[in-house]
């Protein structure tokens, strides 16, 4: 998952807003509608009222099909982002409480959690001096 810059705790890009650049295979709705009507209006070398690619439902079948990826796509990025935030918040609510953890060497530590670190977005634990992921936690105290 990438994380976006304006997420980062104490970013600068929350107070000002990040340029929108749009690559060569983006298309916007209204972009999308241009295409159909200038395809519905232009007429058809076999004598038919369209262009070859069909009749005006097919046209209105494939805007809501774009339509509905383009909502599922913000659905996803807000999902994202809400999960973040809250892997963020439990990280920060931490902060003094008793953890013990599971080390990469298949070692247990416990110890209070001294700070809250983030490293693009995602939070890290400090105990006893070293950084942990907040998936290394197996137990949380008082």
């Amino acid at each position: 998952m990438i994380v976006p810059p304006q997420m980062t705790i104490g970013s600068l890009n929350q107070i000002t807003p990040e340029a929108d650049t749009k690559q060569n295979s983006d298309l916007d709705m209204e972009q999308f509608l241009m295409i159909i009507s200038k395809a519905m209006s232009m007429p058809s070398l076999d004598g038919g009222s369209g262009s070859g690619g069909g009749n005006e439902t097919d046209y209105i079948g494939q805007m809501v099909q774009f339509g509905m990826l383009n909502q599922m796509q913000e659905l996803t990025e807000t999902m994202q982002t809400t999960m973040l935030m809250t892997q963020q918040q439990q990280a920060l609510s931490m902060v003094g409480k008793q953890v013990t953890l599971k080390t990469d060497a298949d070692q247990l530590v416990s110890g209070a959690v001294e700070k809250v670190r983030f490293d693009n977005g995602y939070a890290t634990i400090q105990v006893d001096g070293a950084q942990y992921s907040l998936n290394s936690i197996i137990e949380v105290g008082a």
